[in-house]
């Protein structure tokens, strides 16, 4: 299977370059995040004419994510299924698709330490690592994939110390993501690269993407049976260039492919 995340930043603003990826590439399932759409807007006859089903958890103009799939779609989940009172932000759904359970996440960005927003991200990553034992286990075939706004290491910035004391690197946002692989998910994108430079997210000020200036937040979490089954994990770099017309989102797909 081919399983691919793209935070897409207004699917609206996107849609023609989904389209064209959809065609040239043809993952088997696509995780979208931002999609700052509402349900009512997002376009599903679109993609069910290039034989995909989707599943789009939107609120309108902020946050909204989905999951494409032409292996099959079920069981779809909106939000956490916990229970507890609804995340009041559209930031996760769930669905199996071909077998593999699938969650596509849009983490809180967590704005500065000092934020109420960090501690709602922290509350979020709790409670995303605590949902995983309501839909799943580790033995199970299982893909948790989404822009985390979590550098798991400094090998994923372009300078450690550039973020010194701000999001996105801090030792609670990290241990967040330990927590999931303790749980029993790897991170299959170090399986397969571990160099540093390697990026998914490029600030569009100051030519930072051209400077090669990025931070790999697009995650791809699986368990160890589809970890083992993936030989193939890639950012399309492409994807993040484009002219003024067209405009490219500030993040690039990353794909994992694989036999089984």
């Amino acid at each position: 299977m081919r399983i691919v995340t793209w935070n897409v930043n207004s699917l609206n603003a996107r849609l023609d370059r989904v389209e064209r990826w959809l065609r040239k590439f043809e993952p088997d399932v696509l995780c979208l995040q931002e999609t700052k759409l509402a349900d009512d807007a997002f376009p599903a006859l679109t993609f069910e004419a290039l034989g995909y089903r989707s599943f789009h958890h939107g609120e309108g103009r902020w946050n909204g994510v989905a999951i494409l799939s032409r292996v099959g779609l079920d069981d779809p989940v909106a939000g956490f299924a916990d229970g507890l009172d609804a995340d009041p932000d559209a930031r996760l759904a769930w669905a199996t698709c071909g077998g593999v359970r699938i969650a596509t996440c849009y983490v809180p960005n967590g704005r500065a330490l000092d934020h109420e927003h960090y501690q709602y991200k922290l509350r979020w990553l709790d409670r995303l690592r605590a949902d995983l034992d309501g839909q799943c286990t580790p033995d199970d075939d299982i893909v948790v994939c989404g822009d985390f706004n979590i550098a798991p290491d400094d090998r994923d910035v372009y300078d450690p110390a550039a973020f010194e004391d701000q999001t996105h690197t801090s030792v609670d946002e990290r241990e967040r993501i330990a927590a999931l692989v303790d749980w029993g998910l790897v991170d299959v994108f170090r399986e397969h690269h571990d160099e540093g430079g390697l990026y998914s997210w490029w600030d569009y000020r100051g030519g930072n993407f051209h400077k090669k200036l990025g931070m790999r937040i697009d995650l791809l979490l699986t368990s160890r049976s589809v970890a083992d089954k993936v030989d193939t994990v890639l950012v399309d770099r492409n994807e993040r260039k484009g002219p003024k017309d067209d405009p490219p989102s500030d993040h690039a797909p990353v794909l994992i492919d694989g036999t089984g």
